[in-house]
């Protein structure tokens, strides 16, 4: 999260005569902005947020994970079986992208020790239970909390 000055520095930044390009990314909705007691949309500042523009995304579908997926595997020489590519691609439309690519690695590990060459579904739900995407860990911890010193 940026704070106030760091807004401050990105408005001379952009007044300058050789302004950068910059690109930011919030899931933050109207929120304060840090470092001051003041709302805004995004925690951004209403004069540095009149200068962006604003791109809307929204998450991938089933079907460009599957081909994001199949061109990492490939690139990275990893073999995966249908059945471990459409686990993969389902579990990323749950969690995440970045998620699922991290589990191609580990996956391909447990593949190799059991003497095999190509991900199997199993090895992808092995892993799954192994290592947690960013939203179970932090349920996780939640539900937990008693248990962890604060």
């Amino acid at each position: 999260m940026l704070d106030i000055e760091c807004f401050t520095f990105l408005n001379r930044a952009l007044e300058s005569p050789l302004a950068p390009i910059v690109i930011l990314a919030t899931n933050r909705g109207f929120c304060k902005i840090r470092g001051t007691d003041m709302g805004a949309p995004h925690g951004i500042p209403l004069d540095l947020l009149d200068r962006l523009l604003i791109i809307r995304t929204t998450p991938y579908p089933l079907t460009e994970i599957v081909q994001i997926l199949a061109i990492r595997a490939q690139t990275e020489g990893i073999s995966l079986s249908e059945e471990a590519l459409s686990t993969l691609a389902s579990t990323g439309v749950k969690t995440s992208l970045r998620y699922v690519v991290q589990l191609l690695t580990p996956a391909n590990i447990m593949a190799q020790t059991q003497g095999r060459k190509e991900i199997t579904k199993d090895d992808i739900e092995e892993i799954s239970r192994l290592f947690y995407d960013a939203k179970t860990s932090a349920k996780i911890l939640q539900e937990q909390s008693d248990k962890y010193i604060s």
